[in-house]
C-alpha cells in the first residue's frame, strides 16, 4: 500500500494517508491529483488562486510525463538511482540513523548516500 502526505506545517507533513488508488495506479493517481488541483477523495482543493488552479489542471499530462522520467524504474543501478535523488541523500542518512534492522541495509546499494557531503 502507498501513502502520500496532503498537508504539510511548513516542512513538517501531516501523518500518512494510505490510499488504494494510489498503490493500484501511481501515475493515474498523480494525473488525478493535478487534474482535480488536490480534490479528490473528498479532499478540498489545494489552496490555489483560481487562475493558477486552471493552469495547473491543464497541465496534468505534463506534470505526469515529467515525474515519469525520475521513476524508481528507470534506475538500473545504484549510482543511477543516486543521480537522480542527490538532493535526498541528508533524508536518506537520517533514515539509515534510525533503523531498527541495520543489518537487513544493502549497503552496497546505499552506499552512494551514506558518504559524507
Amino acid at each position: 500500500m502507498a501513502h502520500f502526505h496532503p498537508e504539510f506545517s511548513g516542512d513538517e507533513p501531516c501523518p500518512r494517508v494510505w490510499d488504494a488508488a494510489l498503490a493500484a495506479s501511481p501515475w493515474d493517481w498523480l494525473h488525478d491529483q493535478v487534474a482535480s488541483v488536490g480534490a479528490v477523495s473528498s479532499r478540498p482543493a489545494w489552496p490555489l488562486d483560481p487562475a493558477d488552479a486552471r493552469e495547473l489542471s491543464g497541465l496534468a499530462d505534463t506534470v505526469v510525463t515529467m515525474a515519469r522520467q525520475f521513476a524508481p524504474e528507470r534506475c538500473r543501478s545504484a549510482a543511477e538511482c543516486y543521480q537522480l535523488t542527490r538532493d535526498a541523500r541528508e533524508s536518506v542518512q537520517l533514515r539509515i540513523e534510525y533503523l531498527r534492522r541495520p543489518d537487513l541495509l544493502d549497503t552496497p546499494l546505499v552506499s552512494l548516500w551514506r558518504e559524507a557531503a
